[in-house]
């Protein structure tokens, strides 16, 4: 008891109350920063991703550009083994997937009979599934040949708001699309056979007509010459949406990129900058005031050297002489750390209503408060272990 009272009176007598307090207001405004913007980004990006994810990938579909010089002249549109391993390279490239096409004659007929029959000239491609957005239970038999497609959810809305609605015909819904009769006439290679086909799903990735990869190189090499054609259009699995590095390297090289895939990457690239250099101003604050605690912990060790060192050389221990030093530190910052929590859900209350105008309920709090703690809790172990440092140079000195 003794020893708290001197360590407590020495430590009160000449305390610097406003720098203590001008410490914890700089630390309490760092680290309010740095936590409102990871939730705010935890928040936010269900907006841009449905995946609520923090490692965000996105797809771009890529072809050649086309010009009306090139068309005339019959510029290749396809991709070559180097072109796609030098995509493959890219520092914002994940995976790339081809697009396989077939290389022979297809007509489809819709409907089973009657006046709503359609016949049309159709297409297939294929790619590897790990780049569909549908989960499809899908093979192909060629013993018992039966045709799965997974369509683009675009083509179902053309049907049914451009087509169906002008023409008479029923609409189709996704939940009975796969009951609708269909089949597939292949011609080409000597060979013109009709089997049967059913709708697996519907996809708002790819805008085109999928097949397995098993049924387009069974049906190239039945109908087709035998070869696998170079893919015109590439799947791009990229994990920085938006970076302007894509644009450059697509304009470099005379690629297109299909649909807005940009547009929107971009405003997400745009989000994670400003959040990242928010982040980067809430580290800095946060840091000053580390250095303002440590400064004004010096200048009271060093106020109280000669006294100190009379408590050492009396058999007080290091540690014992650090104590009261510490514990101020830890209960100042537990306190800046309850408050700093407080005023990020006190500020996210304020957005939440805009952001559930985008149909969003926002994102976990997991991730702001685990960086409070590890942020709070480095600044605290520093905080420690310097005053330990200086309190044990002093009884080194004596």
């Amino acid at each position: 008891m003794m020893q708290k009272g001197l360590m407590w009176k020495l430590l009160r007598k000449h305390i610097s109350k406003s720098q203590l307090i001008g410490f914890s207001a700089a630390n309490l405004i760092g680290l309010t920063i740095v936590i409102l913007a990871v939730q705010f980004y935890s928040d936010v990006l269900p907006v841009f991703n449905d995946q609520e994810s923090f490692i965000r990938k996105d797809y771009l579909i890529v072809t050649r550009n086309i010009t009306s010089a090139g068309a005339m002249m019959g510029d290749k549109s396809q991709f070559t083994d180097a072109d796609i391993a030098d995509l493959e390279r890219q520092p914002w490239c994940r995976k790339v997937g081809r697009f396989t096409s077939g290389n022979f004659g297809i007509m489809a007929t819709i409907g089973g009979g009657g006046a709503h029959t359609m016949h049309t000239q159709f297409f297939f491609e294929s790619i590897p599934t790990e780049f569909i957005d549908v989960d499809p239970t899908w093979t192909f038999d060629p013993a018992h040949p039966q045709v799965p497609v997974i369509m683009s959810r675009d083509y179902l809305s053309l049907y049914n708001f451009g087509f169906a609605s002008t023409q008479g015909l029923p609409k189709i819904s996704e939940g009975n699309a796969s009951s609708v009769p269909m089949s597939f006439t292949f011609n080409g290679n000597g060979r013109s056979e009709t089997m049967p086909g059913h709708i697996v799903g519907f996809s708002s990735r790819l805008n085109t007509i999928i097949v397995p990869e098993s049924f387009m190189r069974w049906a190239n090499a039945r109908y087709g010459d035998g070869s696998t054609p170079l893919p015109q259009r590439l799947i791009v699995e990229v994990n920085r949406p938006g970076d302007p590095q894509i644009q450059s390297y697509m304009d470099a090289h005379h690629y297109e990129i299909a649909g807005d895939k940009m547009s929107s990457g971009k405003a997400y690239y745009f989000l994670t900058l400003i959040i990242t250099i928010v982040i980067i101003v809430g580290v800095i604050i946060s840091l000053l005031s580390f250095f303002v605690l440590m400064l004004s912990i010096y200048l009271l060790l060093q106020k109280n050297t000669k006294k100190l060192q009379d408590l050492l050389m009396l058999g007080y221990s290091p540690a014992e002489v650090a104590r009261p030093y510490v514990k101020m530190v830890v209960a100042i910052n537990c306190c800046v750390l309850v408050l700093s929590i407080v005023l990020m859900l006190v500020a996210r209350m304020c957005y939440m209503d805009t952001l559930r105008d985008f149909g969003t309920n926002g994102g976990s709090l997991v991730a702001a408060l685990v960086v409070a703690v590890a942020i709070m809790g480095c600044i605290t172990a520093g905080n420690v272990a310097a005053i330990k440092r200086k309190v044990r140079s002093l009884w080194i000195q004596d």
